[in-house]
């Protein structure tokens, strides 16, 4: 078959086409107008790309209308370039999208489409990232997956739930081999990954370096370790306030060791001068938690041992640069990190 064919064929035939034919139907409460989702019994097809691409969300896999084809009947690419052929012309059943206040198609809610991805396994595509990649612990891994935090994104990626103060997801945090970002129509507020009424408060740009932190510090005791996601929204501000106000709090901003960090401790710094919370700055090693994390699981395969099968050594984590507050409200100084 030319290529001209092919393109032809690609042109012409959706993989709505190609699912319809396979006896899946269109789950039109869980699709927008952008990503349509196709069930069969257990096995779930996304169509994207006005009806040229595809993705399986519960695996890797993905591709145009040939690879849908070969996915589906696990036959060769021209054995299925025939089976192509055979369906132009095949007329699908188009959705009928339910009315929006906004004039759009039908959104689900940010609740219903994380409930709609599964939690991340041993040996999943999120799982070989944040465990292999990431050298996030297995333990910690476990441990927020117990509490509903992690969700297996498109291709390998992680979401991370946000959260408001009574647990309700607002959006998530996607991060992936490729790929950063922040649920679309979703509201930044705090991930959070610790007892709800710790009152140390360890605050980080993303989940992956709160998780880090976790993992470092082997989830210490009475600490709440949490994430704006890289911004301060307004509901993020009254959320962070809002713990900060609490009788003992400490505001730990354990921000990145850069610029950009050093501007989020000092926001940090005012906002827990204004709620009357005791204030301190971790500061990573290295530019940030998941680097540190990571050059530590190295250290230890060069000593011999077994990545995350020790506690963490607080003496490890030395600052690379002075402390921002010299008044002694810092806790990396010359001597390593602080412990109160």
């Amino acid at each position: 078959m030319k290529r001209r064919d092919i393109e032809a064929l690609r042109e012409r035939v959706s993989c709505a086409a190609v699912l319809e034919r396979a006896s899946f139907a269109i789950d039109i409460k869980e699709s927008t107008r952008r990503a349509i989702k196709f069930r069969r019994d257990g096995e779930i097809i996304i169509v994207t790309h006005e009806g040229r691409g595809w993705f399986d969300p519960l695996s890797d896999a993905k591709g145009d209308v040939f690879g849908l084809v070969e996915h589906l009947d696990h036959v060769g690419f021209l054995e299925g370039a025939g089976r192509v052929a055979d369906l132009v012309g095949f007329a699908i059943t188009e959705p009928e999208w339910q009315p929006a206040s906004g004039g759009g198609g039908y959104n689900p809610s940010l609740p219903e489409r994380w409930q709609a991805r599964r939690s991340p396994w041993p040996g999943s595509s999120t799982w070989r990232y944040l465990n292999g990649e990431r050298c996030l612990p297995a333990s910690l891994l476990h441990a927020a997956i117990k509490v509903e935090l992690l969700r297996e994104g498109p291709h390998g990626s992680m979401w991370a739930a946000h959260t408001d103060d009574v647990g309700v997801v607002t959006g998530w945090e996607a991060r992936g081999p490729q790929y950063r970002g922040f649920a679309s129509g979703g509201n930044k507020v705090l991930f959070r990954l610790g007892p709800p009424t710790a009152l140390r408060l360890a605050v980080t740009e993303a989940a992956i370096d709160a998780m880090s932190l976790a993992a470092i510090e082997a989830l210490r005791d009475g600490t709440l370790y949490l994430s704006t996601g890289g911004g301060w929204s307004p509901s993020t501000q009254a959320a962070l306030r809002e713990l900060a106000s609490r009788p003992d709090a400490q505001l730990v901003a354990a921000t990145d060791a850069n610029s950009q960090g050093d501007l989020f401790a000092e926001r940090l710094r005012a906002l827990a001068e204004d709620a009357g919370c005791d204030w301190t700055r971790l500061r990573p090693p290295e530019e940030d938690w998941n680097e540190t994390l990571k050059i530590r699981e190295k250290e230890e395969r060069k000593e011999g041992g077994v990545p995350h099968s020790r506690r963490p050594r607080q003496g490890r984590l030395r600052p690379a640069e002075p402390a921002l507050d010299p008044a002694g409200h810092d806790a990396g100084g010359s001597e390593g990190v602080m412990k109160d």
